[in-house]
């Protein structure tokens, strides 16, 4: 899969009129390679051209699949009352997820039937958002729409399955046609919450999650190239330049951190939102 070839020229327009050296002709001229489009369709490295292609996204994904089974297999294969500290560790993360999260809007109760999906849901995000700022690995797994979109579609799961387990034949009334409202009122309404409720859900959590990461790529590549550029291509005075660009990619490395632990966050706890809103006798 390759990024559209209008919407790379046109990011790489607007990049070369902000900054007069971002020009990428791909000459390896010594001139500026800013961040583009491609850097989230790499080539395949595997099994090109077969179903089972794999790219450099991929096997992050899987890589980070993989360390978060080890960690937790790790963490709790020796459980004890006094914990050690990589149990430590896990306990409080899992506290943190399962108080200020799932019981905050599911209360206790439904917290307790939901809490393996909404656990493996936080920490999955944070492990596919946080590899952007690994040296080595350089990009988020959740960059690219198809993870972001996986997610979106198992939390609209888990909320219709919620909602119409409890409520099988009120659930869609009680979503569509919201209680107090005149009955000329629900022409209106009910189109509406029809689109809310069953469309724009599955896809805000979508392009929160991907256009957060993509940004955050973009930005760490436009300055850490910058500083290369600045450096090692033109020296001299420029190298000034460099400093700066140095300092804003360190800064944004901590925002980006920031940010992934935030966007975990805020896709697991609205995913619980969600669920206890089809929970709720009426909406």
């Amino acid at each position: 899969m390759h990024a559209p070839i209008e919407e790379t020229a046109l990011y790489n327009a607007a990049l070369s009129s902000i900054l007069p050296f971002a020009a990428d002709d791909g000459s390896g001229s010594g001139e500026f390679h800013g961040p583009s489009l491609s850097d989230f369709y790499p080539p395949a490295i595997f099994f090109e051209g077969t179903a089972f292609e794999m790219n450099r996204i991929m096997i992050i994904r899987l890589l980070v699949t993989a360390v978060l089974l080890l960690l937790f297999w790790m963490g709790t294969r020796r459980m004890r009352l006094v914990p050690g500290r990589g149990q430590s560790v896990l306990e409080l993360a899992y506290g943190f997820v399962q108080k200020n999260i799932i019981e905050e809007a599911l209360g206790v109760k439904d917290g307790k039937r939901f809490a393996p999906i909404l656990h493996a849901m936080f920490f999955f995000i944070i492990g596919m958002n946080i590899t952007g700022i690994i040296p080595g690995l350089n990009i988020a797994g959740s960059s690219v729409i198809g993870l972001p979109l996986v997610l979106a579609l198992v939390s609209y799961v888990a909320f219709m399955y919620a909602g119409i387990k409890k409520h099988p034949a009120a659930f869609f009334k009680n979503a569509l046609f919201p209680p107090g409202v005149p009955w000329p009122l629900y022409f209106i309404v009910t189109p509406i919450e029809f689109v809310s409720t069953f469309i724009l859900r599955p896809v805000t959590l979508t392009l929160r999650l991907l256009m957060n990461m993509v940004a955050g790529h973009m930005l760490l590549v436009l300055c850490f190239a910058a500083t290369w550029f600045f450096f090692f291509n033109l020296g001299g005075l420029y190298s000034l330049f460099g400093v700066g660009t140095l300092a804003f990619g360190f800064i944004f490395t901590l925002f980006e951190l920031m940010v992934a632990a935030l966007q975990a966050y805020v896709f697991t706890f609205l995913t619980a939102v969600y669920i206890q809103l089809a929970l709720a006798e009426e909406h």
